[in-house]
């Protein structure tokens, strides 16, 4: 890779007609909690050239901007394309939490365990709580404003999830957490909240809620500052493998000696080799009107984050204006959630009855990339283009730590990219809709179960 003072994007003035491909339509950020209280606009102009660069990352969600900051301060040249604008997929649609919950971490800790031995406990810890801290000196290094509080609690939904979260406890505590986690029994959490659910928690002080969109555009706002050239509006078409491969857009193309491939569940790219690994979950999510600090801290004294232990939970939290945040309702199979309020509101109703009838001012959904095994999926399409997604539900701190791993592969350091890049992931051989339908039959399953079980 080039590096150094002539590590800059070369601009080819002489700009590309359209093509006869259909154009993909670029979209505005949704209507939603995240865009009503975003700190700015982004207006980053579309592809209108040919360019020359070091590494071009396509998505502008948490992976790509986290890639461009890793990236950009080492030195690269670096170009994003995002086909809408900054966040506008499921980093500015999610709940806004951080935490050191794992999808696939079983599986995970299994295979590196067979693997590398002892060392996969280090491993597992890097995984849940890395994220973490890059987010966090990140926010401190950029200045970006983005609501940061700690404070999480994590259900118990059932007698029998019990002894499954108080383990968490010791993992925590191995990883070096043990002053930052603690076990709530059932008095202790309705001392905390004002609902009836719940059969205790693992109250955890490292973990952390945010506003995820503000987050995302100001990463983007630290990479351009660092000289990576943003371009939203800009659906990448199709990519041109080589040894310096080409990604096109309908007005425009770059060429680069790497590819970093952050769309996650939202664009079809390379199915080649990535067909039947990552299905869509359609996410609900609501904000209500704000409650006022008396009704807020009624219903939530301590500000936590919550969310509870079933395989398909409900999440919430409060935002800085004191509404109510309110997640759930996924849909795994890769349809839309119709009328989000009116689905929610049962739970939320269920949750905390003081909150009966209340106002809903925000409602929306997103989408998040469910591997069927649950781990996050990393690699390589070719030997220059790489892609990270599917973190099924755990995106933000996830996609921060594939970046970063993203970031020393593309650097040289391939230890932890390798590592990773050669877990196995479960691929279903076929089509988006088969595999959708299969994936909601098997999480119907996983809620029936929880639902008969012990409570």
């Amino acid at each position: 890779m080039h590096q150094g003072d002539e590590s800059h994007p070369v601009v080819d003035s002489h700009l590309i007609a359209k093509t006869s491909t259909q154009r993909m339509k670029p979209s505005e950020h949704i209507d939603n909690y995240y865009t009503a209280t975003r700190n700015e606009h982004t207006a980053y102009p579309a592809l209108q050239a040919h360019i020359r660069t070091d590494v071009v990352i396509v998505g502008g969600g948490s992976t790509g901007v986290s890639a461009a900051v890793e990236l950009a301060e080492r030195g690269f040249a670096v170009v994003l394309l995002e086909a809408n604008r900054i966040g506008w997929g499921a980093s500015g649609r999610n709940g806004g939490q951080v935490t050191g919950s794992l999808s696939g971490d079983a599986a995970i800790e299994k295979q590196l365990r067979q693997r590398i031995g002892s060392d996969a406990a280090g491993i597992m810890h890097t995984l849940r709580w890395h994220g973490h801290e890059i987010i966090a000196n990140r926010v401190q290094r950029y200045a970006i404003k983005c609501d940061l509080r700690r404070g999480h609690l994590h259900t118990a939904y059932s007698t029998s999830d019990i002894d499954a979260l108080q383990s968490s406890i010791l993992r925590a505590q191995e990883a070096g957490l043990g002053d930052q986690v603690a076990w709530l029994d059932r008095t202790q959490v309705h001392q905390k909240l004002a609902t009836p659910l719940y059969y205790g928690g693992v109250y955890n002080r490292y973990n952390i809620h945010l506003h995820s969109l503000n987050l995302c555009l100001g990463e983007a706002a630290a990479a351009h500052s660092l000289g990576c050239l943003i371009h939203e509006q800009s659906p990448v078409l199709s990519i041109d493998y080589g040894d310096t491969p080409t990604v096109r857009t309908a007005t425009g193309s770059v060429t680069a000696n790497a590819v970093v491939l952050a769309g996650n569940a939202y664009h079809r790219l390379a199915q080649h080799r990535l067909r039947g690994l990552v299905f869509p979950a359609i996410l609900g999510n609501l904000a209500t009107a704000p409650l006022g600090q008396s009704l807020a801290n009624q219903i939530n004294p301590d500000n936590f984050a919550v969310y509870d232990s079933r395989m398909v939970l409900d999440y919430y939290r409060l935002t800085a204006d004191n509404r109510l945040m309110f997640g759930g309702g996924t849909n795994y199979s890769g349809r839309d959630i119709g009328n989000v309020a009116k689905t929610l509101r049962p739970a939320l109703e269920k949750t905390f009855p003081d909150l009966i009838g209340v106002d809903i001012e925000y409602a929306w959904t997103g989408t998040a990339g469910i591997v069927i095994n649950r781990i996050p999926a990393l690699g390589r399409v070719s030997d220059n283009v790489y892609y990270a997604q599917g973190y099924s539900g755990h995106g933000i701190a996830s996609s921060h730590i594939m970046a970063e791993i993203l970031a020393d592969a593309l650097t040289g350091t391939l230890e932890h990219f390798d590592l990773f890049s050669h877990l196995k992931r479960i691929r279903l051989p076929v089509g988006p809709r088969t595999g959708s339908a299969l994936v909601a039959l098997a999480m119907q399953y996983h809620h029936l179960k929880h639902w008969v079980g012990p409570r």
